[in-house]
This record gives structure tokens, C-alpha cells and sequence, in this order.
């Protein structure tokens, strides 16, 4: 089974292509022709090709079982007719005929099997053993592809790397967690391209300098592959595996992490060694050294991007690129006043990890405290270990052990220079029990450390904080791919193009006459309004929140589908009534902190008024006294996209507080009102149906027990999606989630009051750029639009679509930042967007502003806003 020849040796004049797949990607017959047509597909490109070969998916382990000391003969007989069962099948489903080559390594398993060794040759024939499962899928997939027509040569890898001793490493590290050099080695590049051009050798394995196999670890075959590629100075490593790259975060977890199109050598480390499962951290730095990019692709969709892994960009934005995490973390806080400025404190300590075995990842310290983690990936942490190294320490400070925990870890280049824009992050850890907080001295990562049992709720959070927000991420295609949903879930439906797209050439018109201006689009409003209705029949009553825009003829369209206004101000009663007769009945009032006459002069309007603290009662009883009113409160936690528009918890202004209630009732009983409604509105932006469906419950549990209520108001926030990877909110789930509750309480009305739900897509703002600048690496984008006409993106960080309306079908090839004219740092419109090259006079289109655009513009640096126009 040698690889060796007396072929006369030529110059390679071909690159290689390094290409290795993991276990699922090699244990069928259909994996082998994928395998097959990548191989060709280099050839055909004049590339000489190695593939490297993990084991049949689950044979390591039945190979574990079988080197396992305590496993007794009759166990390993049984696993043994398993393996072999199990490579017969294989044999027979690739439709091969010559048994010889695949019976030399089962052969050689019962070999070893009558020789167990439990001597101090014990990890050396441990590791014999597990090599076998990579030792027989290579030969199995040589004699496949010869059989093919594929013209393949057998390599046997441990001919090839050579384990190195590390020092402190022990005897089990040297023969199964094995680490070797890669050099590049000119003279093994001619060896192989003399003898042919396409191999198959094994990942995981290696050999010492005495001659004997040995492991490299858990991920040992992506760091063959990555020590191959440096061995070769190969073009590229690809890693093909049953995904499609690194993502933004674990998918599971998070189904809209996003792909990461590109990562730098270092960021792709950390992401591996945070958590990510599917790159060994041990397989970059060898490419690294060598400078070969790195790809990580899907066996099974080989043609899409995958992660690419290079050095890093000069001029690359900072951003936070991933979040990972870690489970099953202990923690050991160690405290004594003794160790405050004495010297050596630290290192008697670690000796004590040092003599147990244990490997320390996170490390804090104070004057009086030092806490470490241990990671049980990387540790034996068991009950026996932790008992006797805390009998050592309690010798020279206090010890507490802390599990399960959890490592929440912010992965990105350029760490330290965002810090002053985390505050969303550091609100999210407000709340919880946060033991540890280390910020790496590489600047590419932030880790976090929690009780394990909050991880699985908090992850997806802070994923929509960092990953979807425009202060912390680079909207760039080249960083950032479709996510996780987009590419493997069963929904492949085209979402429709928006209104705009269609009408480019009467929007060019009209920029022409004037910008900056927005332009709404009646009938988007209009099917948004008929859509609600239909998909949500459980709400009896909707009603339109006008100060998400408004202007009047979107105010007649709306009320013309059937809604109800809902107002929070005099100026915006007097607006209704000077743009269309709504009838009393369809105008709601929901003032926050407002004056008596507001009151008085809403219930005058013939408006329902809604209340939402006891000073009104407590000082105006007299205006509610023989009135109806609802009661808007606070359920305690607020929900949306931003701090900003979260209207729920202590910390917002809005809604009665729950332990207030008792007191309201007494109250409204005194003046002789009537509680007749209960109202909640947690906050904007909310993808989740089960939110409003949670509202529903609480409120009317509540309402049973206050018996004068007969409306339950469960607000708005519907949720936008504001990017193409962002699934919208299911209707169909939502009316679904209301019409069960309903059928509880069908004794109550059911009331909901969307805004920017029904007109943010209706609405565009049409811009034309003024001036060019370049500052280094940073190219500015300057518009007559600034932030006195679209202020959510300071204010919210609000993420709008921004293209070049001018240059539309022109490829985005420019990475810039889009600023306004307003004399504030803060008048950015988009950061780090990619348009094309642009010039002076271009129209640009910023999409999605039908809400809260014009509706919060001003006349700041005394520049007039945007005006509007209705289509």
C-alpha cells in the first residue's frame, strides 16, 4: 500500500488542490461521484489534486469502543463484525470486485484485536487501531474511483507528516493528539506530480519519529488536509463537509445566521475556538503560515460559496462577524487577601491546574480575586478532578466552583473600536448573572460567561443586535451571505420586488423636479391593510397608528380598508379631522405624560381615551368621572429592534405598572369611570407571532379580574423585515396564535393598532448625491438628504436599503458610507454599503420610509426636509 515509485521525477508545473471530506461526505456511493466530479472539475482547470478521507460516518467511534482498556473481549468481537459488516456493505453498494485491498486493513484489525495491549505500548496500539477507519475508506475510495475511470493513486499520509514532540506534552498527547510541522517541501511536490495527478490519503493520522502511527486529535483530518496544503504550497484547501461555511452563528440556535462569505486567518481561529463545530481550530495556522486560502464547502450543493479563508483586508471595516458559544463551562473563582501584590501567587496556583491535568481558557483578575474557566473540550472535568484540585487551592485562598456555564463569545477584527456602540449588548446582559467578562488581547473577540440554563434565549437576541443592526455590522456581500433559512429550508418562494423597481423611470422624473423627496405608493398601503384583515379575522377592530406617517392621502386609503385612527396628540386629532370625518367611534387617543386639556379635549373630539398612569385619576378624576376609558400597562418586559422603541419594563415611561393596579381601580371606582379596556404595547419591530398571543393571555387574565372590561387592545409592533435574509412576520401563524386565545375569552373584544407596518414599505426617499470624498481607506457618499428628513438611522440604527437609482443595473463594486448634510457626525443614512461607482448628480433611493420618515423630519441646521408626494 505505498505510495513510493522509481518514476523519474518531473517539475510540477500544475497547483494542487487540496480536498478533504469528512465522514457523512464518504460513506455512500452517490458521496463518492460528488467527490469524483469536484476532482474532475480541478482537472479540467489543470489542477493536480489530493483528497484527504475521514472514516465512514460513526466508525471512529465503534474503533473507540473497541481500543477502549476496560472493553472486554466479547464487546470488542461484537463491534469488530460491525465494522466489518459495515465496510462489506460499502464495498458491495460502490460496486467493487477485488476484495484484496480493503481485507489487508480489516485484517489488520484482527490482528490487533488478538494483541490488545495494556502495557506502555497501550496509546500506541490505541492509535493503530483508530487509524484502521481512515486507512479503509481511502482504500475503498481508491479501488471506487480507478474503477470509475477516474485515475486515482493510493497515499499513505504517515509517509509523509511527521509527528513533532511538544514540550510539557504527556505520553497520551504524543500518541493521540499528536501535533506536526508543515514546511513547504519543493521535493515532495515533484515526487507526487511525477507519479500522477489525482490521490487519496487519510486525514487524522500520522508518524513519529520511531516509526509508529499516531493521531492528531479531534479534528485531526481538516489539519491533514491543512498541513498537506502547506506541504504543497497547495492553491487552495477546501473543506467539504454537510454545510455551506461558517455562519454568523449556530444555526441551530439561530436560523437567520448568516453565511460568512470571507474570513480572515485569525477571525475563522476564533470563531473555531469559540464554539463553531465545523473547522478545527488546529487546521489554520498551517495555512496561515504558508499563506494558502482555506474554503469550507457543501458536499451535497457543491455550487454554493461557501466561506473562503484568507489573510486579512487592509482596508477591512470593523465589525463584529459571529457569535459563538460554549456549554458546559466551570468556572473556579479563587479569593484570598494574600495574593494582592504577591509575587509568584499566580504561578503556585496554575501548578496546582498544572499537576491535575487541566488546561485554563478564560482568565480574570482583581486585587483580591482571580476566576478561571475550564473548557470540557478541552479537559477532563469530572466530579474526582475538580474535588481534588479544590483541596489544593483551599490550602491558599477560598475556592468556588460555578456550573454549568455558558461562553458567549463576540467574534470580530476591530474589536476594541467598537466597543462604545455595545450598549444594546450590555442591556441584553442587564438582567442575568454575568460571571466573567474577558476581552482578548488580539482585539478579535468579547466572551461573555452565564449560567448555562440563559444561553439558548440570549444567543438569537444578540444575534438580531449585532449581526442585523446597522451600527455593528457590514452590510457587505462579500462578508455576509444569504442565511442558514435562506439556504436549506424547505420555503424557496421568491419574495415579490418591491413596488419601486417597476417605477424607476417615473421616480427618475420626479427626482429630476426635487430632491429630497418621498414618494408613497397607495396601493402598497392598500394591500398591506387587506392583508391583515383577511389573515387575522380574531381582531374585531384595527386601528392605524398615524404617527408612523400622516400624510392625508394615506390616511384616506387606511380608512377607507375599514381601520380606526389611533392619535397621540391634540395635532394629531386636529390632522384627522381636517383630512377625512372619521366617526367617533373610530378615533383612539393614547397620550403618554399628556396635559389636562388633552384629556378633556379628546373626550370632547368624541375620541376613546386611553390612560396610562394615576396622576390623571389622582388629580383630573373630575374629566373621567361617568367615561369610559382603557388602561394601557406595562406587562414588564419590553420586546422590538432597538432600546429606543421598547415600551415595556421599568426602564420605558409607558404603560401603568402591574403592582399600580389595585390603586388605578380604586381610583377610577372614586370618580365613578369605567375601566372598559385594557391596552399593551411592548415595543416595534417584532418578528414573533407568539408575542402578540402572549399579550392576549396576560391581558385577559387580567380582565377577568377587574370584570367592568370588555376590550383587549393588544397594540402594534408588527415587524418588518428589513433585508432579504429576514423571513416576515406570518400572518397566517399570528391569526392562527389570536383565534385560540380568543376562543378562551370570546367575552372580550379584540382590538390592534399596527403603524409602520401598513406604509414603511410604501414609502422611498429620493436623494441626489452633492460631493464625493475619500479619507484613507473610507469613501463618502454625500446626499442632499441628511438626517433632518430620515433620522431613524442615527436614532434607531435603523437599517435602510440604499441603492443607485441612476445606476441601477450597474454592479456594486464600491464600498462607501452615505451621509447627509447636517453639521453632526451622527448624519450617516448607511455605513458600509456597497454601490456602484457613483458621481455627483446620481439619484439615489432609500427604501422602506413610508414610517416614521417624514413623520419625524425637522428643520435642523435650518435645511428644509424632504417634501412628500402620493402616487
Amino acid at each position: 500500500m505505498s505510495s513510493q515509485s522509481d518514476a523519474p521525477l518531473r517539475a510540477p508545473s500544475e497547483p494542487w488542490i487540496v480536498l478533504k471530506f469528512g465522514g457523512t461526505s464518504v460513506s455512500t456511493r452517490l458521496r463518492w461521484d460528488k467527490i469524483a466530479a469536484i476532482a474532475q472539475r480541478w482537472r479540467t482547470q489543470g489542477r493536480r489534486v489530493l483528497i484527504v478521507v475521514s472514516a465512514l460516518s460513526g466508525i471512529t467511534d465503534k474503533l473507540k469502543a473497541i481500543s477502549d482498556p476496560n472493553a472486554d473481549a466479547a464487546l470488542r468481537g461484537g463491534v469488530r463484525d460491525e465494522i466489518v459488516a459495515r465496510h462489506q456493505a460499502m464495498f458491495s453498494e460502490l460496486g467493487l470486485s477485488d476484495h484484496a485491498p480493503m481485507r489487508y486493513w480489516l485484517e489488520r484489525l484482527d490482528a490487533l484485536i488478538a494483541n490488545v495491549r495494556a502495557d506502555a505500548a497501550a496509546l500506541a496500539w490505541q492509535a493503530e487501531v483508530l487509524a484502521l477507519g481512515e486507512l479503509l475508506s481511502s482504500t475503498l475510495g481508491v479501488s471506487y474511483l480507478n474503477s470509475q475511470g477516474t485515475a486515482v493513486r493510493w497515499l499513505d499520509a504517515r509517509e509523509h507528516l511527521l509527528a513533532q514532540s511538544l514540550p510539557h506534552q504527556n505520553v497520551w498527547g504524543r500518541y493521540l493528539s499528536a501535533s506536526t510541522t508543515s514546511v513547504p517541501d519543493a521535493t515532495l511536490n515533484a515526487h507526487l506530480a511525477a507519479l500522477g495527478d489525482v490521490f487519496i490519503t487519510q486525514g487524522f493520522i500520522a508518524r513519529n519519529a520511531g516509526g509508529e502511527t499516531v493521531l492528531l486529535g479531534r479534528g485531526g483530518s481538516d489539519t491533514s488536509a491543512s498541513h498537506f496544503g502547506a506541504l504543497l504550497q497547495a492553491e487552495k484547501v477546501e473543506i467539504w463537509t454537510d454545510v455551506a461555511g461558517m455562519f454568523s452563528a449556530n444555526p441551530r440556535d439561530v436560523p437567520d445566521a448568516r453565511l460568512l462569505v470571507r474570513l480572515d486567518y485569525e477571525e475563522a481561529q476564533e470563531i473555531a475556538t469559540t464554539g463553531a463545530k465545523v473547522l478545527h481550530p488546529r487546521c489554520i495556522n498551517p495555512l496561515r503560515e504558508a499563506r494558502v486560502p482555506l474554503a469550507i464547502k457543501d458536499t451535497n450543493h457543491p455550487d454554493l460559496a461557501g466561506t473562503e479563508i484568507a489573510a486579512a483586508v487592509v482596508d477591512a471595516a470593523p465589525s463584529i462577524k459571529a457569535i459563538s458559544s460554549r456549554r458546559g463551562i466551570t468556572l473556579i473563582a479563587m479569593e484570598s487577601i494574600g495574593m494582592w501584590q504577591q509575587v509568584g501567587f499566580l504561578a503556585d496556583v496554575f501548578e496546582h491546574f498544572k499537576r491535575h491535568g487541566l488546561s485554563i481558557d478564560l482568565i480574570s483578575s482583581a486585587e483580591t480575586n482571580v476566576t478561571v474557566s475550564l473548557d470540557p473540550n478541552e479537559n477532563l472535568v469530572d466530579t474526582d478532578v475538580l474535588s481534588a484540585l479544590c483541596a489544593d487551592l483551599a490550602r491558599v485562598c477560598r475556592v468556588k466552583v460555578i456550573a454549568p456555564c455558558a461562553a458567549i463569545t463576540l467574534v470580530g477584527r476591530g474589536m476594541r473600536a467598537m466597543l462604545h456602540r455595545l450598549s444594546g449588548v450590555l442591556a441584553e446582559f442587564g438582567p442575568l448573572h454575568v460571571h466573567l467578562i474577558s476581552q482578548s488581547s488580539n482585539n478579535l473577540n468579547l466572551t461573555f460567561v452565564v449560567d448555562e440554563e440563559v444561553a439558548a434565549d440570549l444567543i438569537p437576541r444578540l444575534h438580531a443586535l449585532l449581526i442585523k443592526t446597522e451600527a455593528m455590522r457590514v452590510e457587505d456581500t462579500a462578508v455576509f451571505g444569504p442565511s442558514w433559512r435562506q439556504l436549506y429550508t424547505t420555503d424557496h418562494s421568491v419574495r415579490a420586488a418591491p413596488w419601486w423597481q417597476a417605477r424607476r423611470d417615473q421616480l427618475l422624473a420626479l427626482a429630476a423636479e426635487c430632491t429630497p423627496r418621498y414618494v408613497y405608493d397607495v396601493s402598497t398601503v392598500r394591500a398591506r391593510a387587506q392583508a391583515l384583515r383577511a389573515a387575522i379575522p380574531a381582531v374585531d377592530r384595527w386601528f392605524y397608528a398615524i404617527k408612523a406617517n400622516a400624510h392625508p392621502g394615506l390616511l384616506r386609503e387606511i380608512a377607507a380598508q375599514g381601520f380606526g385612527l389611533e392619535c397621540v396628540s391634540p395635532g394629531e386629532l386636529a390632522r384627522v379631522g381636517s383630512a377625512l370625518d372619521a366617526p367617533p367611534g373610530q378615533l383612539l387617543f393614547t397620550p403618554n405624560f399628556a396635559g389636562r386639556d388633552e384629556y378633556a379635549g379628546a373626550y370632547a373630539r368624541g375620541a376613546i381615551v386611553t390612560v396610562d398612569n394615576l396622576h390623571p385619576l389622582a388629580q383630573w378624576g373630575e374629566i373621567f368621572a361617568g367615561r369610559d376609558l382603557m388602561l394601557r400597562l406595562d406587562l414588564g418586559a419590553g420586546r422590538g429592534h432597538h432600546d429606543k422603541v421598547k415600551t415595556g419594563g421599568a426602564q420605558s415611561k409607558f404603560g401603568l405598572a402591574l403592582d399600580e393596579l389595585g390603586q388605578f381601580q380604586q381610583l377610577a371606582a372614586a370618580h365613578g369611570a369605567r375601566i372598559a379596556g385594557l391596552h399593551a404595547h411592548l415595543g416595534s419591530g417584532i418578528m414573533e407571532a407568539a408575542h402578540w398571543k402572549d399579550v392576549h393571555v396576560q391581558l385577559a387574565s387580567i380582565a377577568e379580574r377587574i370584570g367592568s372590561v370588555r376590550v383587549l387592545n393588544i397594540g402594534g409592533g408588527l415587524g418588518v423585515p428589513a433585508r432579504n435574509d429576514e423571513m416576515p412576520l406570518d400572518l397566517a401563524v399570528l391569526g392562527a396564535a389570536l383565534a385560540e386565545v380568543k376562543a378562551a375569552y370570546p367575552q372580550f373584544e379584540l382590538w390592534a393598532e399596527p403603524g409602520r407596518y401598513l406604509v414603511a414599505d410604501a414609502g422611498v426617499l429620493l436623494a441626489r448625491v452633492t460631493q464625493l470624498k475619500r479619507k484613507g481607506d473610507v469613501r463618502y457618499v454625500g446626499t442632499d438628504a441628511g438626517m433632518n428628513s430620515l433620522i431613524r438611522p442615527a436614532l434607531y440604527e435603523a437599517y435602510h436599503e440604499i441603492v443607485n437609482l441612476s445606476r441601477l443595473d450597474e454592479s456594486t463594486s464600491e464600498l462607501v458610507q452615505i451621509v447627509g448634510q447636517i453639521c453632526e457626525s451622527g448624519d450617516v443614512l448607511g455605513s458600509n454599503r456597497r454601490l456602484p461607482p457613483t458621481r455627483e448628480g446620481d439619484v439615489l433611493l432609500i427604501a422602506q420610509v413610508g414610517a416614521y420618515g417624514a413623520a419625524m423630519a425637522s428643520h435642523y441646521n435650518l435645511r428644509d426636509p424632504a417634501d412628500e408626494v402620493v402616487l
